[in-house]
């Protein structure tokens, strides 16, 4: 026979306490999972910062955030607009906060607004002054910098450096050209003597200057103890050269940034090869991770190797500038092989190399040099296989003394006045060739 087998009942007090366990237990772990999840989804759905860049060039907006972001970009026309869909991105005061840094003289973008597309997708749409060309791409993280999408808007026809800067001195030279209004006289002042409005000498040879300010926009450049950025400083020094060079009958300053936004390293060269300039200047100042450092130096292209470590150090930063300043690598640039063509041009470096002894020499006597000698790296900059082109960098902003000065508006005049004079002295000995379309031209 077969015996009745029963189910083992725990007494109620066992009972309730494995309930109470195993519930515990299910409920610890849901609460955990809810809580990586929930962290997960705000780690890549947070926009951490957002940041616009106006310029005549393109209008750059940046938005940074702390995991890569899926994203759409789409034209519309009549009216002409630009839809950036965001997956998975939350609206914040942060994403909405950028409608508030778009200035009113920005030349592409009129407004922008925020709002939900569909579950999980954020749209913002850029309302246009114009149509566009618009490039967008993500850059990983790099120095302080998170991941970070890129749009980049640029106008349909690109804007041509020389066509702007023939405009622009001709519009000079018709303000010089003016005649002088007469001066209202009084009923007993005798009639005033006709005088011809003063004339510059005519210009046979017109020689171009390209001053390039270092980094901008997305890249800061160095930063000083006291915040100063090196970008900051390097806009105002060209500036003031610029204005100084601009002064002379025969000379005439081109700006390669004359505003805060990044422009890569080789179409800086592209710039000043395209308006047809005699020599290139950029504009730095220099940083260590130590204080103590101090001094102005100047610096030539080198056909092989570094002059000094701390020369090759320098020009892997300052180099590095594409890397924070956010290049697409995707799109192939036309001007990369033309710029970069034949870089051992001995000729170009040796004139290089006067030109920077020339400068070196009047910066020494407002700051003590760094180098009593002019150094070589293979800085990108300096790559124009057909300009003469130096790298001067004003000072160190990391020394908290020099730093000040770079900030002082009597320092960075007395600066590009030192440059202009090297400047100057370098052409009283190196002639320019007569080969100016400019001059042509006008």
């Amino acid at each position: 026979m077969f015996k009745a087998i029963h189910p083992i009942v725990l007494p109620g007090r066992a009972r309730t306490r494995s309930f109470i366990r195993f519930t515990l237990f299910f409920v610890t772990l849901w609460l955990l999972v809810g809580a990586l999840s929930s962290a997960l989804a705000q780690s890549a759905s947070q926009i951490t910062s957002a940041r616009v860049w106006p310029s005549q060039d393109y209008t750059r907006v940046t938005l940074e955030t702390q995991a890569p972001v899926q994203y759409t970009v789409l034209s519309l026309k009549d009216p002409e607009r630009l839809v950036l869909d965001l997956e998975g991105v939350d609206i914040t005061a942060v994403l909405t906060g950028l409608a508030e840094k778009i200035s009113a003289d920005d030349p592409y973008i009129k407004g922008m607004r925020v709002g939900r597309y569909k579950p999980g997708v954020a749209r913002v749409v850029f309302d246009l002054k114009s149509e566009v060309r618009p490039q967008a791409f993500t850059l990983a993280p790099v120095g302080d910098y998170g991941h970070r999408l890129v749009l980049d808007l640029y106008p349909m026809v690109p804007n041509d450096p020389l066509i702007a800067f023939l405009d622009k001195i001709q519009a000079e030279r018709a303000a010089q050209a003016a005649p002088v209004p007469p001066v209202a006289a009084g009923p007993a002042a005798s009639p005033p003597a006709a005088r011809p409005a003063p004339k510059r000498p005519p210009v046979e040879r017109l020689i171009i200057i390209a001053i390039d300010a270092g980094h901008g926009g997305e890249d800061p450049g160095a930063r000083g103890r006291g915040g100063t950025y090196e970008k900051n400083v390097t806009l105002a020094i060209a500036q003031k050269l610029k204005a100084r060079i601009d002064q002379e009958p025969n000379m005439r300053a081109f700006l390669t940034r004359d505003a805060d936004y990044y422009i890569p390293l080789h179409m800086r060269v592209a710039k000043a090869r395209r308006v047809n300039a005699d020599l290139f200047v950029s504009i730095h100042a220099d940083a260590f991770i130590r204080p103590h450092a101090r001094g102005s130096s100047v610096f030539a292209l080198s056909e092989s190797g570094a002059s000094s470590a701390a020369a090759g150090w320098l020009a892997k930063r300052e180099n590095d500038a594409d890397l924070i300043g956010g290049v697409n690598l995707d799109v192939r640039d036309p001007y990369l092989k033309q710029t970069l063509l034949d870089l051992s041009q001995t000729a170009t470096i040796n004139d290089s190399l006067k030109l920077a002894r020339a400068v070196l020499a009047e910066i020494g006597g407002i700051n003590t040099l760094h180098k009593p000698h002019v150094e070589q790296a293979g800085f990108a900059v300096l790559k124009a296989p057909d300009i003469p082109s130096i790298l001067v960098e004003t000072a160190f902003i990391s020394n908290p003394d020099e730093e000040k000065r770079l900030k002082s508006n009597a320092y960075q005049e007395k600066m590009a006045e030192a440059v202009f004079i090297g400047i100057r002295n370098y052409f009283s000995k190196n002639p320019p060739l007569s080969r100016d379309r400019l001059a042509q031209n006008q």
